[in-house]
């Protein structure tokens, strides 16, 4: 890197980079909602089963977190983006052709999940790198992409769905992450001066309570951060709102991310790290309440804009809150593997929600369950302590 150096102009242009690769790749993925009644209704499927492709997709974008933060901390983020890329669009593209919904498990789910894996983790740990004084400003602007991309592709994709049906939908977004990922790759470079990982053992880590309470937490509250992609559009739907405005509502939970990611990443440049995560928490779970009792459109849009500041608020802060309790040395890898939970929240979270109703036949006992283990969630973050008290 020569003369590169932390909080320069280069890495703002690596900040774009993440900005556009995470609008592509969660747009899409959360774009999901607008595809689930029309994929349901064409294979006779039930709610469980649709929702699996989802979940699948989820679970292995953060099992291969690790895997692609470990490549990434290596031989930089370049190549493993551009892998990202291609597995994207040939998982998108391959959707397009199947005759049954289970093999979506395979194309969408192992494509796109690997293409979301192979941009997120090498791209927004890498940007931690490229920053000491304005990190937590850096992430949260890289980020945001992700709440910008929730708020503008699924009511782009439920316009095109109504347009073209939803294969050709998928064949359309399949074209576009290939181009806009390929960007992204060559833009990504490794950060300045990063130190050498070959005798970074990550075991200890993974074994202190910090760890350990991180782990359990994050697997508790990705399931309400799953539940609202996969069940708002069409629970909104079936109480009588149209295609678009149901989808809709899932871009003013990226509005209001978007938001959330921004202003307090900011907000954890000044105030209690630590503290401020475990708020985001708290009112995520509490939100929950708010769709519990909704029963107006209005209600629906308040619950969507307060799930989603909270959202995207601790989505923000969970790679600020890594590097502080763990330092940014092999943090790749370290928030790689912090994501499996998530990746077991969102593999059991939605196909269990869409097993409970469609059983009782109603989204309430679903709507409940997913803010109580959120609000537990919260509570297991109040173990946190300082990084010094482990020395």
């Amino acid at each position: 890197m020569g003369s590169v150096s932390h909080d320069s102009l280069r890495g703002w242009r690596i900040v774009a980079s993440s900005f556009l690769a995470t609008f592509t790749v969660f747009g899409i993925v959360y774009s999901f909602g607008a595809f689930f009644r029309p994929m349901a209704t064409e294979f006779g499927a039930s709610r469980e089963t649709t929702s699996a492709i989802f979940a699948i997709t989820a679970f292995i974008y953060f099992m291969l977190g690790p895997l692609t933060g470990h490549l990434s901390d290596r031989l930089g983020p370049r190549p493993i983006v551009a892998f990202g890329a291609l597995a994207m669009a040939a998982g998108l593209i391959a959707t397009t052709f199947i005759a049954r919904l289970q093999m979506a498990y395979l194309t969408y789910g192992l494509g796109v999940g690997a293409g979301v894996a192979c941009c997120y983790v090498p791209l927004v740990s890498g940007v931690s790198g490229w920053f000491t004084r304005r990190r937590n400003t850096a992430l949260g602007i890289a980020v945001s992409g992700i709440g910008a991309g929730t708020l503008a592709i699924p009511p782009l994709s439920a316009e095109l769905i109504g347009r073209w049906g939803w294969r050709d939908a998928d064949l359309g977004l399949g074209v576009a992450a290939a181009v806009l990922l390929m960007i992204c790759a060559a833009l990504a470079e490794r950060p300045p001066h990063q130190p050498a990982i070959a005798s970074f053992h990550i075991g200890p880590q993974l074994r202190t309570p910090n760890f350990v309470m991180l782990y359990l937490a994050g697997m508790l509250w990705t399931i309400a951060t799953a539940v609202p992609f996969v069940f708002l559009t069409p629970y909104a739907e079936g109480h009588g709102i149209g295609r678009v405005s149901a989808a809709a509502l899932v871009s003013l939970i990226g509005l209001a991310s978007t938001v959330g990611r921004l202003g307090l990443g900011t907000l954890g440049d000044r105030i209690g790290l630590i503290h401020l995560y475990r708020l985001c928490i708290l009112s995520l779970g509490l939100s929950f309440s708010i769709w519990f009792v909704a029963d107006s459109y209005l209600m629906l849009a308040i619950f969507a804009l307060v799930m989603g500041a909270s959202y995207g608020g601790a989505v923000t802060l969970t790679p600020a809150v890594m590097a502080e309790l763990f330092g940014t040395r092999g943090l790749g890898v370290m928030l790689g593997t912090l994501y499996t939970s998530s990746a077991i929240g969102t593999l059991l979270g939605p196909p269990l929600c869409g097993a409970i109703v469609d059983r009782t036949g109603s989204y309430s006992t679903a709507i409940a369950l997913t803010g109580g283990v959120t609000i537990v969630g919260c509570l297991l973050l109040t173990r946190l302590r300082p990084a010094s008290s482990y020395a």
